[in-house]
């Protein structure tokens, strides 16, 4: 047991230590302090709204036809218990 926790524990440690070193080094410009986004020139502002509402627009429009077809194969379910139900009342 305490081996895995120390596997675990390690791992943790690594994964952190290769988040750490993919991250670019401050610079002294971004210690200054806040700068609100207005004050950035073009080329640092990113347009973030119309990619937000583009990526929340695809999801609700995957979930919406994955509920579709989730309702329709549940409607045929449906109808063919009923079709087999009704069979073997018959019998």
């Amino acid at each position: 047991m305490k081996r895995r926790l120390v596997t675990v524990v390690v791992l943790v440690l690594a994964v952190g230590a290769l988040a750490m070193a993919g991250q670019p080094p401050a610079t002294p410009a971004a210690q200054d302090g806040f700068v609100p986004v207005n004050a950035l020139p073009q080329a640092e502002q990113l347009p973030a709204a119309p990619l937000l509402i583009a990526a929340y627009s695809f999801v609700w429009v995957a979930l919406m036809v994955y509920v579709w077809f989730l309702w329709r194969r549940m409607t045929r379910v449906e109808r063919e218990l009923a079709e087999l139900n009704r069979r073997v009342q018959s019998r």
